[in-house]
């Protein structure tokens, strides 16, 4: 049995970033060989990741970045399954990692982002999973996007749970860092289900008619005028849960269509991604 130092552990902590007792027992278990003591640490974040698969994550977070020349953006979400964990360095430093990642390689899909190549060889994923082994809970990239635009903008809220990354198009010369993040912090705030009423998939839309000729008709409304009134709601609807449709939450005088409209006249929104954890 080879005999474990102090410095032996301390060599296989800075190897691994685990605990001094978890690298203790490992090179114990590994007989000395700092290699095979790496994968006993690994293969212990591998078992947490599979004890607690199930486990919900309602906490974490979301980081953005915008490329230099403000055509692509990236947001994601890294999600753990309490706050103290959060908060902690390592959680912080892996969820900048990812975010890197996703800059350096242009993933197209989550699965993409996580099978990527890191500096050692390893992927993404073998970093996160040694990370739930060091910590002991579950992590989880609850989201990714990836976003290109004529101009994008982006916003963290302060909670740091929540994100948008919002494309504009139509831009001119206008600079639009000012009104990029005012309608990205609306759609944090406001969650609107799409960009304008075409963009609302036809199951909400027969949904709403549908609830709209109900209430109606616990209103006691002639038959023939539930159509009528349901279209009314619709619109309604429309108003409240699309993007440019909506009030601008900072001054509801304006809409976010007309709002985009003085900025640089025809100028509108291409596309937007919210991700939020726990909401």
């Amino acid at each position: 049995m080879a005999a474990i130092t102090a410095a032996d552990v301390n060599k296989l902590r800075t190897m691994t970033g685990a605990g001094m007792m978890d690298c203790k027992k490992a090179l114990v278990e590994a007989d000395g060989d700092f290699e095979a003591a790496r994968d006993i640490l690994r293969k212990q974040g591998q078992k947490i990741a599979d004890k607690r698969s199930d486990n919900a994550t309602s906490e974490g977070l979301v980081l953005a970045n915008v490329s230099a020349d403000g055509t692509n953006g990236k947001l994601i979400a890294l999600a753990c399954e309490t706050e103290p964990v959060s908060k902690v360095a390592d959680f912080k430093a892996l969820a900048q990692q990812i975010l890197d990642a996703a800059v350096q390689s242009n993933a197209g899909t989550k699965e993409d982002l996580l099978a990527s190549a890191q500096a050692d060889g390893r992927s993404l994923q073998d970093h996160i999973t040694d990370l739930m082994g060091k910590i002991g809970e579950k992590l989880d990239v609850v989201a990714y996007e990836n976003m290109t635009a004529e101009k994008v903008a982006s916003y963290i809220h302060s909670d740091n749970k929540k994100g948008v990354l919002v494309g504009l198009k139509n831009v001119g010369g206008a600079d639009v860092t000012a009104v990029g993040r005012d309608v990205a912090m609306q759609i944090v705030a406001m969650r609107p289900v799409a960009v304008d009423k075409d963009g609302v998939d036809s199951g909400t839309v027969e949904r709403e008619i549908e609830i709209g000729k109900e209430q109606a008709r616990a209103e006691g409304k002639p038959e023939a005028m539930l159509e009528k009134i349901a279209q009314g709601k619709l619109n309604k609807f429309y108003k409240e849960n699309t993007l440019l449709n909506q009030e601008f939450v900072k001054d509801n005088s304006v809409t976010i269509a007309q709002l985009l409209d003085k900025t640089s006249k025809g100028m509108t929104v291409s596309d937007f991604k919210r991700v939020a954890i726990g909401a």
